[in-house]
């Protein structure tokens, strides 16, 4: 691996990424949808301006040279779509989008493309852990396109030898992060009362430094190439734990008081905010078991590590 693309290189996995393959000596070109954002790049990773992703994006100037390929780079998951036709809108970027980067890519003579999914493409909650055999059960419109992307990928590499990685992971934290993780930092770290100590559930998480590792593997590997990893700290904890274990990070003092999970069902429903409150009550886990047994991995750091990582981050940036 010595020249590498990393598509979504300003992003919160990508920057972290450009770090750790810079430190590994390889040559990096991160994309970038605007001039401007090269500024945010890495000092090291050559800026490549790929104004929009979608089928007809022309990826040559990055792949020429290149061994390797990270897609980063996606539509995300947001909670209020505003888009009126969100499954559209996400299969332009994620999967027509990734169609042609692969394409490019494969004609470019790139040896591996390693694709960051979802667990989403899974389901939104486990009964027993998620497994990378299971059927995929994607819920909503954005683990529908990774699911897809998943399919194109897997045909386009039977078609041109083209090694395609796919990776599936769980919620990632850590220092950069935001949306929900970055709103209980707060919270906590304001000593606001949460009633979620009668939640009784597991949710698997991976720390950024840990996926950033498992991206290498994957990326390097002789025996990654074909497969589908689900990722993970391997440490899987109840949404209590979760909040005692970060408002320890923080130095604070975790708030919580007990109410019925059946009332915030209710309650969630009324407010027409059902979905959000079966992702807070529900258990989501998987098994990272393949990817230890086949690759050797086993995530370097621990969850404490990786909240205390993340917890100095968030007081600095207060």
């Amino acid at each position: 691996m010595k020249t590498v693309v990393i598509t979504g290189a300003t992003g919160f996995v990508g920057t972290a990424l450009c770090h750790r393959m810079l430190q590994e000596k390889c040559s990096v070109r991160g994309t970038i949808r605007t001039a401007p954002q090269a500024a945010s790049l890495p000092k090291g990773v050559v800026p490549v301006l790929i104004s929009s992703i979608g089928p007809n994006t022309d990826w040559s100037a990055a792949l020429a040279g290149v061994d390797t390929v990270v897609h980063l780079a996606a539509r995300v998951h947001v909670m209020k779509d505003s888009s009126g036709d969100p499954l559209t809108a996400y299969r332009l970027v994620n999967v027509a989008g990734t169609e042609k980067l692969a394409r490019q890519a494969a004609a470019h003579g790139v040896r591996r493309l390693v694709y960051l999914s979802s667990v989403k493409v899974n389901g939104e909650e486990t009964s027993a852990p998620y497994k990378e055999e299971d059927c995929p059960a994607p819920q909503d419109p954005y683990g529908i396109s990774k699911w897809e992307a998943e399919g194109i990928l897997q045909r386009i590499a039977a078609e041109t030898g083209l090694e395609v990685v796919i990776i599936r992971p769980p919620l990632v934290y850590g220092p950069g992060v935001k949306a929900n993780f970055l709103k209980l930092l707060k919270f906590i770290d304001l000593g606001v009362p949460m009633p979620f100590s009668s939640i009784d559930n597991r949710r698997s998480m991976i720390y950024l430094g840990n996926l950033i590792d498992a991206i290498i593997i994957c990326a390097t590997h002789p025996k990654a190439a074909g497969q589908i990893y689900l990722v993970s700290d391997g440490e899987d904890m109840s949404t209590p734990l979760l909040i005692r274990q970060v408002a320890t990070a923080l130095g604070r003092r975790a708030r919580l008081i007990p109410f019925p999970p059946s009332l915030m069902r209710i309650l969630g429903k009324l407010l027409g905010k059902s979905s959000a409150i079966d992702r807070l009550l529900s258990s989501l886990v998987v098994d990272n078991n393949k990817i230890r047994r086949e690759l050797g991995w086993n995530p370097p750091f621990t969850t404490s590590n990786g909240l205390k990582e993340t917890a100095g981050w968030f007081k600095k940036q207060s």
